[in-house]
């Protein structure tokens, strides 16, 4: 049997990170994964992921979030062209909206440029936006958005030049310590490691069930529409999160890798709030979904009028939340040997780049000095 330093257990936005650092590092490293890199039977596909570093989740998040810039810049410039997208990011919401108040908190701490908008302030330079005239909007230029699936694939890519293994079609059943080295059990035999590094989204709190932490799986959708020239990135349409009273929506503006067809263009849109739980990600529900859809139209015709509402498709995903709805990234108190990340909770794929580096960091020296103690299973301890 093969001994590897360290295995991977899926290989998704942070997992295909984790390989790459640690191949990086001249570990010998094995990925594994029921499915093929960039896939979409879990959490990080749909084209786009907003980007942002007035972070309205906790000010915590902004240290990680100026290392996951320079990351996915890098990894752009290693593959020859850019993975992040800087166009600009649009949140609004009432007075009171716990968004606005966060990003305002994060902007202060951390010196970030954004510019206050009036409703009508909104509304005139971004013409594509209608908004009540009691709500109040920020704009964050340095947000945008990240091509999904491309960042997987250019880990993975980049990791095998490194020497990295991937094995996918494989099902991770558990592991079972063999003296110094763990053996992973598989339908596709065992492998053994040094030491593992735990990525596996909707499927975590399978594997870690022994830490004793909940996590909640829910089904989300995503949803394309046909985009005019207000709603074209190319036209200075930014992306945007709206904290609604009927729910938290987020979407991207059509963008230069969403306009090469039928099949890939038009406005995204989503609700971040609500989804249906699900109690297994292998059999979670992919039939279209009339009242998810029925809100996301309803916002789209309070807030986006112009959108024409002839759905061009659509796309199920899972978010994975924690109880706090804030990311575990920790060593297994019971065996260090494994480190995780889990508990995205809907807005971790900014941050994969930076997590697949600080677990790298965890598996190789047992520590990193990146700042993730905020997130680490302590937290939950009793006082």
């Amino acid at each position: 049997m093969d001994m590897f330093d360290y295995i991977v257990i899926g290989v998704g936005g942070v997992g295909s990170a984790a390989l790459y650092h640690l191949a990086g590092r001249g570990a010998r490293v094995l990925g594994l994964d029921r499915f093929a890199p960039g896939h979409d039977r879990g959490s990080s596909h749909g084209r786009t992921r907003i980007i942002r570093q007035a972070y309205y989740e906790h000010p915590d998040y902004v240290p990680l979030l100026f290392r996951a810039y320079e990351l996915w810049e890098e990894l752009g410039r290693q593959i020859g062209r850019p993975l992040l997208h800087e166009i600009g990011l649009v949140q609004a919401g009432p007075p009171e909206s716990d968004v606005l108040a966060g990003v305002r908190r994060s902007a202060q701490q951390h010196g970030l440029a954004i510019d206050e908008l009036s409703a009508g302030q909104l509304c005139e330079r971004f013409a594509g936006f209608r908004v009540p005239d009691g709500w109040q909007g920020v704009f964050e230029p340095k947000a945008g958005y990240l091509e999904v699936e491309a960042c997987i694939e250019a880990h993975v890519d980049q990791a095998k030049r490194h020497g990295a293994e991937l094995r996918t079609g494989v099902a991770v059943r558990g592991w079972r310590n063999v003296g110094e080295c763990l053996a992973v059990e598989t339908d596709a035999g065992p492998f053994q490691a040094r030491g593992l590094v735990v990525t596996a989204g909707p499927w975590a709190g399978q594997l870690l069930a022994r830490l004793q932490r909940s996590l909640v799986v829910r089904r989300k959708i995503q949803y394309w529409y046909p985009a005019g020239p207000l709603y074209d990135a190319k036209n200075g349409c930014p992306a945007f999160l709206f904290d609604s009273p009927g729910g938290i929506f987020y979407g991207v503006p059509q963008v230069e890798s969403e306009a090469a067809g039928s099949d890939r263009g038009g406005l995204k849109v989503a609700e971040h709030t609500g989804g249906q739980s699900v109690a297994d990600p292998l059999k979670v529900d992919r039939s279209f979904d009339l009242p998810d859809n029925q809100r996301v139209e309803a916002f789209l015709a309070d807030t986006l009028p112009s959108i024409q509402r002839s759905l061009l498709r659509y796309s199920i995903c899972m978010y994975t939340l924690s109880h706090d709805e804030h990311f575990i990234v920790d060593r297994d108190p019971a065996d260090p040997r494994v480190v995780f990340a889990a508990g995205l909770s809907g807005h971790g794929f900014k941050f994969t780049a930076v997590l697949g580096e600080a677990l790298a960091d965890l598996a190789v020296r047992g520590t990193t000095t990146l700042p993730i103690g905020f997130l680490s299973l302590a937290r939950f301890a009793s006082p």
